[in-house]
């Protein structure tokens, strides 16, 4: 964003700043005066900043401002998509685009994104406080890379994941959409060097100099924060009147300088703070003043670089007690601008700096007692003990860099780059492109097709009624099964009832229950699996999981139980699953079953029964020159392997590229697009009357 309204400006006025900007290679985007109030000064910083913070009570939920930030995310996604090369790198910045790199995503798929979060992550149950909170989840799962400030953030990003979209997690790593998404702490540090050498620099000398005259011998208590309830100023406040009082040897002879920087001034809470600050400032020193002396000196302004750094070099305290922060680099400029002086830095241990700055003295900026005494501990501290703290920090901030923090991330970065280069499977468009020519050049075809996750996404309970195909799939496969030399075969773990429900009057092959039950005509075939004398005490170990978890169900078929808990609270669903299954392998060890766990299920079945069985049962009665098949899950694979030295058969994983399959798509969605491609426009004629055969309670569910 350029910084000028949008409404304000004239074609040609434009044209000149994209012009300029451009030769910088920066491009803009142009915002309107309404949507950078309801954006920036609403969503972003009236609702994320303050909830994120942990100022719950503070945030605002208004709709206008969820639309405005959707709004100005797709604008931004928008022009990154234009300007982007294919493949690029983007790396994006910061609350205010959470939402962006989902919708890259969806504009530029091949793209290698990072999203970096510049303040803190909130737990769980602070963030589940937002209306928006999925939304904004599965935007940053956009992103190949996620970082943040400190471990604690991260680890509160997965818990999210995994207890609102039951996305879990091993080692930092997400599974989303066909992709593995790292989330990990990436501390940044500040220039060093450059604070270093403004030390020597004039400008800085002489602004000491100044300082020194100005001070003498009092002890100068620093503190430099924007204007921001998150920073505990108030509460700052409160803990120096207390040691004025507590501690009245230090009267005089202390001075707390208060530098307040200007922000969001547009923002209420903001104006409210600054009249608190200036009336407890002046209560303060109303109170505890002298005719030449006054404890406090607030400044609410911006200083130059050169005097800030002068500053730093000549305070003995520094103050840095934030209630929430997602680093503090201020903590870390104050130390780095000490070289011959001593300094004590109080750090809170709210801040992300505290894990990187031990040597500070910690304090929690809640209690006004404890920042008291660390203040007047800091002020007889020998000067020997003050220097040797700074020595520790000092050597660890200048090899933790902001340069060094860039390099970091963006080689994590550019390593998810290569593995996606050289492990991607996704199918592109000239390999659609053949494929279509194939099929349609093929004498005779032979279509596989798993169904939940392949042809529709999953639902959240094993009724049948619930997961019933579209009307897309439905009329899909019918247009697919009604060509000429064309068998199209579904493969699926789903009952015979369901399949033969849901797909009655289709011309299609079905296998059930993982291919237990086949059907080439009008009659089911069953296999003797010898797994019904097993059933009870299968299901009596499930009853007693499913008694003691809410939410989750047992599903019997003829040929397996499958306990399922996607309605289960994550974190007690996993637990349960697993203790299910190492329960259940225990019990069947000397049984000819398996006990997989797959999407939200755990499920024992016959190892005799695989869906790779059916697919050479397929093979041999349709000799076919061209096989396409596909599916999304772990027992789709045994047909991927089935078919991997097959060279007339094409399979594809909806789904994670980690597979046997030789083409992955991220979506069922994609792969009905595929399938619609394989037919002649003509024949996709659009369903609107129920056929003869479909029951009318199941056609109303594909209308749906």
């Amino acid at each position: 964003w350029p910084g000028i309204d949008a409404d304000t400006l004239s074609d040609e006025e434009r044209e000149i700043i994209t012009a300029k900007l451009q030769e910088k290679g920066c491009y803009p985007v142009f915002l309107t005066a309404k949507e950078v109030e309801l954006y920036y000064e609403g969503y972003a910083n009236d609702t994320l900043w303050p909830l994120f913070h942990y100022f719950q009570s503070v945030a605002r939920y208004p709709q206008e401002y969820w639309d405005a930030y959707q709004l100005v995310n797709e604008k931004f996604a928008d022009v990154a998509a234009q300007v982007a090369a294919a493949d690029a790198r983007i790396w994006i910045q910061d609350y205010h685009f959470m939402l962006l790199p989902g919708m890259i995503r969806e504009r530029a798929s091949a793209t290698t994104i990072g999203f970096f979060l510049h303040i803190p992550f909130p737990s769980f149950e602070i963030f589940r406080l937002l209306p928006q909170r999925k939304e904004l989840l599965r935007g940053l799962l956009g992103a190949d890379v996620i970082g943040f400030h400190v471990y604690d953030y991260a680890q509160h990003f997965l818990d999210s994941c995994r207890r609102l979209l039951g996305v879990s997690a091993s080692n930092g790593m997400l599974e989303y959409e066909g992709r593995m998404v790292k989330a990990s702490a990436y501390p940044i540090g500040i220039d060093y060097a450059k604070f270093r050498a403004q030390l020597d620099a004039k400008e800085t000398k002489d602004a000491l100099k100044q300082l020194d005259d100005a001070y003498g011998k009092q002890k100068l208590i620093l503190s430099v924060d924007r204007l921001d309830y998150s920073k505990g100023i108030p509460e700052r406040l409160e803990a120096f009147r207390l040691l004025l009082e507590t501690h009245p040897e230090h009267r005089g002879k202390v001075k707390l300088l208060m530098i307040a920087v200007p922000s969001r001034t547009g923002v209420q809470a903001y104006q409210q703070l600054r009249d608190e600050i200036e009336r407890t400032v002046s209560r303060i020193n109303g109170t505890y003043g002298t005719v030449d002396w006054a404890p406090i000196s607030y400044q609410f302004q911006n200083r130059p670089f050169s005097e800030v750094v002068a500053l730093y070099a000549r305070a003995d305290i520094m103050l840095v007690t934030p209630i929430r922060d997602g680093m503090n680099l201020v903590a870390k400029e104050y130390v780095a601008s000490k070289k011959r002086r001593g300094g004590v830095l109080i750090l809170s241990e709210m801040a992300g700096a505290i894990d990187e700055m031990p040597e500070a003295l910690s304090i929690n900026p809640n209690n006004a007692h404890s920042v008291c005494e660390a203040t007047h501990n800091a002020l007889s501290m020998p000067m020997s003990e003050q220097k040797k703290r700074l020595s520790a920090m000092q050597k660890r901030l200048s090899v933790v860099t902001v340069q060094n923090w860039g390099k970091e991330f963006m080689g994590d970065l550019e390593t998810v780059s290569k593995r996606e280069g050289s492990s991607r499977k996704q199918l592109s468009l000239t390999q659609r492109q053949r494929l279509v020519t194939r099929y349609r050049t093929a004498g005779h075809r032979l279509i596989i097709l798993d169904y939940d996750g392949t042809l529709r996404g999953f639902v959240k309970t094993p009724s049948p009624l619930a997961a019933a195909p579209t009307l897309r799939v439905w009329r899909t496969l019918k247009v697919l099964s009604d060509q000429p030399n064309t068998t199209v075969a579904i493969v699926s773990g789903r009952t015979r009832r369901a399949l033969s429900s849901w797909f009655v009057g289709l011309p299609l092959v079905l296998a059930a229950e993982h291919g237990a039950w086949k059907r080439y005509g009008r009659k089911w075939e069953e296999i003797d699996s010898g797994f019904k004398k097993d059933k009870k005490r299968i299901r009596t170990v499930m009853e007693k999981y499913t008694s003691r978890t809410n939410g989750s169900e047992i599903e019997e078929k003829d040929h397996a139980l499958v306990w399922h808990y996607t309605n289960v609270e994550p974190d007690i669903a996993f637990k349960r699953a697993s203790e299910l299954k190492r329960e259940l392998t225990e019990l069947l060890a000397d049984d000819d079953v398996n006990v997989h766990d797959g999407r939200n299920i755990v499920e024992v079945k016959p190892s005799a029964i695989t869906k790779g069985s059916v697919v050479r049962e397929l093979r041999r009665m349709y000799p076919s020159d061209f096989v396409l098949c596909a599916g999304d899950d772990y027992t789709d694979e045994d047909m991927f392997r089935e078919l991997q030295d097959d060279p007339s058969a094409v399979t594809i994983k909806v789904g994670q590229a980690d597979t046997a399959a030789r083409h992955t798509v991220a979506k069922p969605g994609q792969l009905l697009k595929l399938l619609e491609e394989l037919s002649p426009p003509s024949s996709l004629t659009v369903l609107t009357e129920i056929p003869t055969k479909i029951p009318r309670k199941l056609f109303r569910w594909l209308r749906k």
